[in-house]
């Protein structure tokens, strides 16, 4: 055996070695040369690791090695989760089918050698698991949870009055965690004010809190630069600056309670993040989380509502606005004006608005027209 990072299987396995067992050797040089090629292309580890863990478990369930699976293994395999504790959602299926499928590519690519290999060895050679007729067809724009929807307005404000509830509830009961409950609920407004993602928001240092000096009367909290927005794929975190818009200018008091009052009660130091906890680290994406679910739970809100919900209300309440789907589409950090349409969903107020206004414009037409 000779250690390659090329991938390719005439420089990974040497002719000259001969292996007792020579099926789960060549297994993991091939998963070892696939993680090499994702690497190469700058794909993050998490991705590459989640890769690798899912062509070990088809193997795994099938009790076969890749050059032995047929499409009866792949099949088989996501009826078998689909069936589970957790049923497989529709989206999370086609993921898996596109990974596996990308696996069986590079075995059948005759630049990496494994399939002259498989045949000389195993005489059998690897072929493509899922194919058109046996995977999952993308047939609608969104195939989320029904559940991630926007909140309505009065949904929003139980939501903030019950994060601000707990405030008020740890300081009559006498114990720890008034302060990270002022941060949980400033941070859930912040979360929505801007349209942010779980990690965006967790990663916000102080100094990407800035004034706009277009709209000075906002003082600092002006516009939020998010460094650390949805990467594409192979791609670095991308940036974005996402303006305060005067109908959240609410926003302000409670960015400045918490950064001029609150923040320093928690004694940071010198720490740079926006959000800190008591043992003066950065907040994580579980956090925001539990901070969201607590104040649901609280407020008797649905179930199914997740802190992303809150970037769906902020791009359906921007609309609502009357603002431009280009400036919601830039404020949010959307690549195209179709998935912020995904995230929309305006109510039947605004809607009969739209259509009143419409029927004001054609009338008024027509009686100047006589």
């Amino acid at each position: 055996m000779r250690r390659d990072d090329s991938g390719s299987a005439s420089l990974v396995l040497a002719p000259n070695v001969v292996h007792l067992d020579p099926a789960p050797v060549v297994f993991e040089e091939m998963l070892r040369g696939w993680a090499t090629q994702q690497r190469s292309r700058f794909l993050a580890e998490a991705t590459v690791t989640q890769r690798l863990r899912l062509v070990r478990r088809l193997a795994e369930f099938s009790g076969l090695y890749p050059w032995q699976w047929t499409p009866a293994e792949g099949e088989a395999f996501i009826v078998h989760l689909r069936g589970g504790d957790k049923p497989l959602a529709l989206s999370t299926a086609r993921g898996y089918e596109v990974d596996l499928r990308m696996f069986c590519e590079y075995l059948l690519d005759g630049r990496y050698g494994w399939t002259s290999l498989c045949v000389d060895r195993f005489g059998i050679a690897p072929q493509q698991v899922f194919h058109q007729d046996n995977s999952v067809i993308h047939v609608e724009d969104y195939e989320g949870e029904p559940g991630r929807r926007p909140l309505t307005y009065d949904e929003l404000q139980a939501l903030f009055d019950a994060a601000d509830g707990r405030v008020e509830e740890i300081r009559a009961r006498g114990v720890k965690g008034a302060l990270s409950a002022l941060r949980d609920a400033a941070m859930l407004k912040l979360t929505y004010a801007f349209g942010l993602r779980r990690r965006e928001v967790a990663m916000l240092d102080l100094v990407d809190v800035r004034s706009n000096p277009k709209a000075p009367q906002f003082g600092r909290c002006g516009m939020v630069m998010v460094r650390y927005g949805k990467a594409s794929r192979g791609g670095p975190p991308r940036r974005r600056t996402v303006l305060l818009v005067p109908e959240m200018d609410w926003m302000v008091p409670v960015v400045e309670h918490w950064v001029y009052e609150v923040r320093p009660a928690l004694r940071p130091g010198k720490h740079p993040a926006l959000w800190v906890t008591e043992r003066q680290g950065r907040v994580s994406t579980r956090l925001v989380n539990e901070a969201f679910v607590a104040a649901k739970k609280a407020a008797g809100l649905d179930p199914a509502l997740d802190p992303h919900c809150l970037r769906h209300s902020y791009v359906t309440h921007l609309v609502e606005f009357d603002y431009p789907v280009k400036f919601v589409q830039d404020q949010v950090g959307h690549k195209f004006a179709s998935t912020t349409a995904i995230y929309t969903g305006v109510s039947n107020e605004y809607r009969n608005q739209l259509l009143q206004r419409a029927l004001q414009d054609r009338l008024g037409r027509i009686g100047e027209a006589q």
